[in-house]
C-alpha cells in the first residue's frame, strides 16, 4: 500500500513542493489548509506544481483539539508534515498574539493528537532560523544559542521545544528542520525576495519605477524551497528522529541579492531603489548564515540551486505572470 502523508498549511510555498516531491515518491497525500479554503484560488501554488487534483484537502482548525484528533483517525498517516504557520515576520508585529497561535499551539495541537491517535506516525516541524536572532557567532548549527527578536520567531522557537519535549518524553519519532530562507517563484509578495523579483520584473515592463525596501545591509542565507522540502522528507527516512539545520552555507546582502535580479534585466539598481526607513523592522536580525554540516553529513543533503539560479528563475515567473 502506498504511504501516506498529512501535510498541514499544504497551499503555502513549502506544502506544495512537498506535495509534488511526496506524489513523484507514491505517496497519498492529504493536505490541511492555511486558511479559509476556495479551490481555484487557495490552491494556486499545487496548480502552478500541477498537483493540485491528486491531493485530499481536508479543512479543519489546529487550534480545536478534538478536531485534530478526529482528522489524525481519518487520514491515519504514516508521515506529518506540520507546515502550518503565520509565516511573515512583519506581519507578526502587528498582530502578535493572533498571529502566533496557529505557530506555536498549532505545534502542540498537532503533536498530541499524534500522540493519542497514531504514535507510530512520523511527525516533522517546521522551525525556523528566525528563532536565532542576535546570534553571536559567525553562523547558525544545531548548537547556537537561540534568541529570538521577534514574536514570528518566539512562536517558531515554542514549537520547537515542543517537538523536542514529545520526542524525548513520549517516544515521538518527531523532527524539527530549522529552515534557513528559502524561495521560489511561489513565495508571497510581501516576502522580500518576491518583492525584489516582482518589483523589478515591474519595472522592466514599464509598470513601476521605483523598488521601496527597508534594511538593505542584512545578511541572509538563500536556497531554494525545492530543495528544502527534500530535507524535510529525507528527516522523516532516517531510523531515529533529530533535528537538522537547513541551508546553503551562504549568506548575502539584500543589495546583493537585489542586483542579482536587476543585473538580469540589464537595469540599474541605483537608479529604481529607495531605502525607507519605515519598513524596518523594530528589532532587525543582522546575520542568518547557517552551518548545514549536520544534514549534508547525516541525510546526504546539499542545496542544489544557487542564489543567481533561484532569483532568475522567480524574475522570469514574475516576468511571464505580469505579461500574461
Amino acid at each position: 500500500m502506498a504511504r501516506r502523508a498529512l501535510i498541514t498549511g499544504v497551499t503555502g510555498q513549502d506544502g506544495a513542493y512537498l506535495s509534488q516531491l511526496l506524489l513523484g515518491h507514491g505517496y497519498e497525500v492529504f493536505g490541511v489548509p492555511g486558511r479559509a479554503f476556495e479551490p481555484g484560488v487557495s490552491d494556486a501554488g499545487l496548480r502552478w506544481l500541477g498537483v493540485a487534483d491528486a491531493v485530499s484537502i481536508i479543512e479543519t482548525d489546529l487550534l480545536d483539539p478534538a478536531a485534530l484528533i478526529g482528522l489524525i483517525e481519518q487520514v491515519r498517516p504514516d508521515e506529518v508534515y506540520n507546515l502550518a504557520a503565520q509565516s511573515s515576520v512583519a506581519m507578526s508585529w502587528r498582530q502578535p498574539r493572533a498571529m502566533g497561535q496557529v505557530t506555536s499551539t498549532g505545534a502542540a495541537n498537532l503533536l498530541e493528537a499524534l500522540k493519542l491517535a497514531q504514535p507510530e506516525a512520523r511527525f516533522y516541524q517546521a522551525s525556523s532560523s528566525e528563532i536565532f536572532g542576535r546570534s553571536e557567532t559567525e553562523s547558525q548549527s544545531e548548537a547556537t544559542p537561540a534568541h529570538p527578536r521577534s514574536p514570528y520567531a518566539a512562536a517558531k522557537l515554542f514549537g520547537h521545544w515542543m517537538t523536542v519535549c514529545y520526542r524525548e518524553s513520549f517516544g515521538v519519532h518527531a523532527s524539527a528542520g530549522i529552515l534557513f530562507n528559502h524561495e521560489s517563484p511561489l513565495r508571497p509578495p510581501a516576502f522580500v525576495t518576491r518583492k525584489v523579483t516582482d518589483g523589478a520584473a515591474r519595472i522592466k515592463l514599464g509598470l513601476a519605477s521605483e523598488l521601496r525596501l527597508g534594511n538593505i545591509d542584512a545578511r541572509r542565507d538563500w536556497g531554494h524551497a525545492r530543495d528544502h522540502v527534500r530535507a524535510m522528507w529525507l528527516m522523516l527516512q532516517q531510523p531515529a528522529p533529530d533535528d537538522y539545520v537547513i541551508a546553503t552555507g551562504r549568506s548575502t546582502t539584500v543589495r546583493a541579492m537585489c542586483e542579482i535580479a536587476f543585473d538580469y534585466l540589464r537595469l540599474q539598481l541605483q537608479d529604481y531603489l529607495v531605502v525607507d526607513p519605515a519598513l524596518w523592522r523594530p528589532a532587525e536580525v543582522a546575520v542568518l548564515h547557517g552551518d548545514p554540516s549536520k544534514a549534508e553529513r547525516v541525510l546526504g543533503w546539499r542545496a542544489e540551486t544557487g542564489l543567481e539560479s533561484l532569483i532568475r528563475e522567480m524574475v522570469d515567473a514574475d516576468l511571464a505572470r505580469l505579461s500574461g
